[in-house]
Formats: C-alpha cells, structure tokens, sequence
C-alpha cells in the first residue's frame, strides 16, 4: 500500500516538473489555503491510522468540509476587503505541526 502513495507522489512531482502550467496570481492566496486544507487532512488520517481509529468517512468528509470552509473563508475575506485567508492558513499551520508531532511521538513510541 505503501508503495503505491510513493509511486503516485513521485509521478505528482515528475508531472508538477514537467508541467508548463503557472497559476495566477490572483487564484495563489486560495490555492494555498486549499493546500494547507488538504495537508491537514491528510495528516490527519495518517495520525488516525496510527492510532488504529481512522475511519473513511471522517476522512474523506473532514478533506472536503474543510477544504470548503477555507475557500469561504477566502472568498468572503476578498468581499469585505479582509484577508481572512491568513486565518484559515495560521489555524492549519497549527493543526498541520500538532498532527506532525503526535505522528513522531506514536512512530517513535512503537
């Protein structure tokens, strides 16, 4: 299983490299909250999965709902002139570092 996500993240990032694609610089702010978003997520379900209580279903919903969360968070900050998108990327920086941690204490705990 494991060696499937190595293979699919290493065609990502051959396809990234070779891909002539740039993103707007209008369209960077909620892509990069939308990558945090999803980051969390899944680090998220590796934590769960390491402490053998990872269910599909939060998984895949909590990907989603936060992922909408943070683009609403983006679109409304750019209707009222706030940059709110600064707090969706500081609430999943601080998720993305305690998920981080708590993975090192369990892999280190085994």
């Amino acid at each position: 299983m494991i060696f499937a996500a190595i293979i699919g993240l290493a065609i990502g990032v051959v396809a990234g490299i070779y891909c002539p694609y740039s993103i707007p610089p209008e369209y960077a702010r909620p892509l990069a909250v939308a990558v945090m978003a999803g980051l969390d997520a899944v680090l998220g379900g590796i934590r769960a999965s390491m402490a053998s209580n990872y269910d599909t279903e939060v998984f895949i919903s909590g990907f989603f709902i936060n992922g909408i969360l943070a683009a609403f968070l983006c679109y409304a900050g750019n209707m009222i002139g706030i940059d709110l998108y600064m707090v969706a990327i500081l609430i999943f920086g601080m998720r993305i570092f305690q998920n981080i941690g708590v993975i090192r204490r369990l892999y280190m705990g085994k």
